[in-house]
């Protein structure tokens, strides 16, 4: 099973508290965290991007770094483990799309990779007056499947003459082209999203479900299987979940139980009512999840908590599921949290013991 780590692009991470760690970021944090998972053998590192936050006492993601130029020079420091980076394709045309990217192919030698989002929060493109109106919601999907269309040809051939409803192109080019096939992620859980996904991407991302239950996600991974097989391509998914560790299982879940209790609740009813906005594409999209009041602290990402050997139980869990490549981790804490990751939850992973005796004398070396 592959692990990648869904880096602290924006402030304060994925829980939206006043006594989570608070913190804003920064290219120092983000680097200390990829180096990291490199160390310990993470496969890979992806980055979001939010053009606005939703406030609140915490300010939650107000303060949000930008996603490829973070992946620049996260690939300038780094040897080994792949990064990708997040467009919004409501914001940067895809020939510039495509020519960042195998600008950070070349950074990367090879490394690199896009997740492609359609945008569902409008404040974030309506505060630069980009917003193409509530229909949008309709046909985001629609509009993605040309962005990723442009991208490819100029990817594949250097040159691009896409003629679409939303894009339109005449003989234009791109050089250098990337050294390897660039990666494009989706992140749809949606049967709209994942029809999209096993049209035009090469990996799925889903939300792992419920606290310590680290196989609920499974449904969600067949169907994405079912849908690949049925347009003959292979898709690969990958599941989002959040570990927070303690020394025991009860030290664990009271640290997840103080970051509840101070759950920020303006920020919660920003999200709640941005969520809501979409009366167009059904209730089975990711935002509709994430504003499911069950656990909207966490953004309802997939929680595994306890001690270090009970999430490596967890893990080994996930693993198990069919159909499922890898997972997608956050952290509370991102750089302590790699770190006991690598050092005491990944080496008794049954699922992880190539990598575990790997790196270990990495870390012997550097004690």
């Amino acid at each position: 099973m592959e692990i990648g780590v869904f880096i602290p692009i924006g402030s304060n991470g994925w829980i939206v508290s006043t006594t989570s760690p608070q913190y804003k970021p920064s290219f120092e944090l983000n680097k200390q965290t990829t180096l990291n998972a490199e160390r310990y053998g993470f496969d890979f590192a992806l980055s979001m991007i939010k053009l606005r936050g939703f406030g609140g006492k915490s300010e939650f993601w107000d303060h949000n770094l930008e996603s490829f130029t973070l992946m620049a020079g996260l690939a300038a420091v780094t040897s080994r483990i792949k990064l990708y980076a997040t467009v919004p394709t409501l914001a940067i045309p895809p020939a510039i799309a495509a020519r960042m990217c195998s600008t950070i192919d070349s950074i990367s030698n090879g490394r690199f990779g896009l997740n492609v989002i359609t945008g569902w929060q409008r404040p974030e493109y309506s505060q630069m007056g980009i917003w193409p109106g509530d229909e949008y919601f309709g046909r985001r999907y629609d509009f993605a499947a040309e962005y990723v269309q442009v991208m490819r040809e100029l990817w594949e051939t250097g040159t691009s003459n896409f003629k679409g409803e939303f894009f339109k192109m005449e003989d234009c080019k791109l050089s250098p082209r990337p050294q390897q096939p660039m990666k494009v992620i989706c992140a749809g859980q949606s049967d709209a999203g994942m029809a999209f996904t096993a049209k035009y991407a090469d990996y799925n991302f889903c939300f792992g479900k419920g606290y310590n239950t680290p196989t609920a996600c499974a449904e969600t991974v067949e169907r994405m299987q079912k849908i690949a097989a049925d347009s003959g391509r292979d898709i690969s998914t990958y599941a989002l979940f959040m570990v927070i560790t303690g020394e025991t299982d009860a030290e664990a879940e009271a640290k997840w139980q103080h970051y509840r209790d101070g759950a920020d609740l303006e920020a919660l009813r920003w999200l709640t009512d941005q969520g809501s906005a979409d009366k167009k594409s059904g209730a089975d999209t990711n935002v509709k999840h994430m504003i499911d009041p069950k656990s909207a602290v966490n953004l309802n990402i997939g929680l595994l908590v306890g001690s270090p050997a009970k999430v490596a139980r967890m893990m080994d869990e996930v693993a198990a599921i069919p159909g499922l490549a890898g997972t997608l981790l956050t952290f509370d804490e991102f750089v302590s949290g790699t770190e006991i990751f690598g050092e005491r939850i990944q080496p008794l992973m049954k699922s992880r013991r190539h990598v575990a005796s790997a790196v270990a004398p990495v870390a012997e070396a550097a004690e």
